[in-house]
């Protein structure tokens, strides 16, 4: 075999992972060259705006970028309210959602999700209010507040249920708020006496705000964070696409070591599923 012709070869298998992986996109997302995906960057480590460039970061930018790098196309991102992205979904603006979103049955009724990373609801409060709130059933009769754009309200309900007025003690004032941002201000004012936060931003904001928060037990769900996909031959062709890119992502180390980056190893999954959350 000549020089020339091993090059050839070379360059060819070089090529290919490539012209595989373009080959499972939906022809008018390879046409456009690229995937746009909603996001909304208040979920530090998940996503957030880096305060020195005012540009995006965080885990799920650059598992995004990954997922993009290994299918060939560019990553569009579209910043949407929490509440607009699966709407936003079904019409058509985006094509897919990267929010660390909660893969739960009732969103399956109209999205596919590939569940790529746990989760759970973490109750946590301030420090000057932490010497009375020293375990989770101390939360009885206190008002708690999460996003109401989450599930956190109604899991938190449930556990109130449960653990509170079952046991004959007073249940939880449940407050619906803005976001998280809004959860943590009013918290701050003591407007709430507690909060819920996904159980993977905790160490952030410990690191982001040292002696200003504490976690109160351990996370009461366990959930998984998924993309969701339109149900439609198209989605479901993209789905595909993307969960063989997470594959392969995982399957190389880049997936681990970007958890590993944002200091949450035990969020990365052992395996990249599809519609497991419950």
């Amino acid at each position: 075999m000549t020089l020339t012709s091993r090059s050839l070869l070379a360059a060819l298998a070089f090529c290919l992972p490539a012209a595989v992986s373009a080959q499972e996109l939906p022809a008018r997302i390879k046409s456009a060259g690229k995937i746009i995906v909603a996001t909304q960057p208040n979920y530090p480590p998940i996503i957030f705006k880096d305060p020195a460039t005012n540009t995006l970061a965080g885990l799920d930018i650059e598992i995004g970028e990954a997922i993009g790098k290994e299918l060939g196309v560019a990553i569009e991102w579209q910043e949407t309210a929490f509440a607009q992205m699966l709407p936003s979904l079904q019409t058509g603006r985006v094509d897919m959602v990267m929010a660390g979103m909660s893969d739960k049955p009732a969103r399956r009724e109209t999205a596919d999700f590939i569940d790529y990373f746990s989760s759970g609801a973490q109750f946590y409060t301030i420090t000057a209010l932490a010497p009375g709130l020293k375990t989770m059933e101390d939360l009885c009769g206190k008002t708690v507040g999460a996003s109401r754009a989450t599930s956190w309200l109604a899991e938190m309900e449930a556990w109130s249920k449960e653990n509170c007025v079952a046991k004959g003690k007073p249940a939880l004032t449940i407050v619906g708020t803005e976001g998280s941002v809004d959860a943590r201000t009013q918290l701050k004012t003591q407007r709430l006496q507690a909060a819920v936060q996904g159980s993977e931003v905790m160490p952030y904001f410990l690191k982001l705000e040292p002696n200003t928060y504490v976690p109160i037990g351990a996370p009461f769900t366990d959930v998984r964070a998924g993309i969701p996909f339109v149900k439609t031959t198209e989605g479901n062709q993209l789905r595909d696409a993307v969960k063989g890119a997470l594959d392969r992502l995982k399957a190389k180390g880049t997936y681990d070591a970007i958890f590993v980056k944002y200091g949450l190893p035990s969020s990365a999954l052992p395996k990249i599923t599809i519609n497991e959350g419950k």
